[in-house]
């Protein structure tokens, strides 16, 4: 019996540990990009699909920095130095006007995707998690808390970790909806600076460095 078990328990053990590496090795990329993109930006009439990876903007060197502005324990960032990630380029007319760009990040029941829409200085229009679950996971997706982070930009986070869960500002003021998901509560704040951080890397710190 015990070899019967064996024999039928390995390979589901083999599956879960295949589907956990491909989960972790996967972009966050929205759902269905042509209705999501006018929802989270309704000024677009065009957007661009770009695939960045931090191997190719800086190798490890990128990597390492990244990590150090996530904060020590860091907010893991779930893919390979070489795994791409997935940038909308938004545009009105012929002219850009934003990005949108999500993480996968950890939650209480499973993985939670974070998702901004940002203006051409780095500014938060719109936050939108795509995925998360769990019974009150709903109170999350709720406008008025979506609304909390309009206008959020990568130095409000100055003065709060979003790891330890301590500082002030207004990252610090934004009320958890649903207290009993702290986890999730916590974790939806460290997608969003994983965000600011990686979107800053990838897209903003070049900009700045434009003569």
């Amino acid at each position: 019996m015990r070899f019967v078990l064996t024999k039928i328990l390995l390979p589901v053990l083999l599956l879960a540990l295949f589907t956990t590496s491909a989960l972790a090795a996967v972009g966050c990329d929205l759902n269905n990009p042509d209705r999501d993109v006018p929802r989270l930006f309704p000024e677009s009439t065009s957007f661009k699909t770009v695939y960045v990876s931090i191997q190719k903007l800086g190798g490890p060197a990128l990597l390492k920095k990244i990590e150090n502005r996530l904060g020590a324990q860091s907010i893991a960032l779930y893919a390979p130095v070489d795994v791409p990630y997935t940038l909308y380029e938004i545009y009105k007319d012929k002219k850009k006007v934003g990005y949108i760009h999500g993480v996968n990040q950890k939650g209480q029941f499973g993985g939670i995707q974070v998702f901004i829409a940002q203006d051409l200085t780095g500014k938060v229009k719109t936050f939108y998690l795509q995925k998360i679950t769990g019974a009150s996971a709903s109170k999350f997706r709720e406008a008025k808390f979506a609304r909390k982070f309009e206008g959020v930009t990568l130095k409000d986070f100055d003065h709060y970790d979003p790891v330890r869960g301590k500082g002030t500002g207004r990252v610090a003021e934004v009320p958890n909806p649903s207290p009993e998901l702290e986890t999730d509560y916590y974790g939806i704040l460290r997608g969003l600076k994983k965000n600011l951080v990686l979107m800053d890397e990838f897209v903003f710190a070049a900009e700045r460095a434009k003569p």
